[in-house]
């Protein structure tokens, strides 16, 4: 069992920044692909950014061009620069892996922007 401790979330207002972390338990090596995602109060969960093993990044494209998804392999931590936040990025963030048939979840950390 995979676990993952996120951290890095908190209030700012409109047009700062936070980087967003999550460490995992063992080598992200391992991991085929890494992932975060946000809820917001009655929405849907969606994929924020990823990157898979490769080093192959997505990233939603209400984010793209300010969020940017990286590794320190050392740490074991996958890191979301966040940019520019906008209210709209309210939300829980969570990170995700995925290794073979397997998915980790992390606890979850809240991110409030303020206008």
């Amino acid at each position: 069992q995979v676990q993952l401790v996120e951290s890095g979330g908190g209030l700012v207002q409109a047009g700062g920044s936070l980087r967003l972390s999550c460490q995992a338990s063992e080598s992200i090596f391992s991991f085929e692909t890494m992932t975060w995602y946000r809820q917001a109060p009655g929405k849907q969960r969606e994929l924020v950014a990823g990157v898979t093993s490769s080093g192959s990044e997505n990233y939603a494209d209400s984010v793209k061009g300010r969020f940017t998804i990286s590794t320190n392999n050392a740490k074991n931590t996958v890191y979301l620069q966040m940019n520019s936040l906008k209210p709209e990025d309210t939300a829980v963030y969570y990170c995700n892996v995925h290794r073979f048939f397997y998915e980790y979840w992390g606890q979850g950390t809240q991110v409030t922007v303020s206008s």
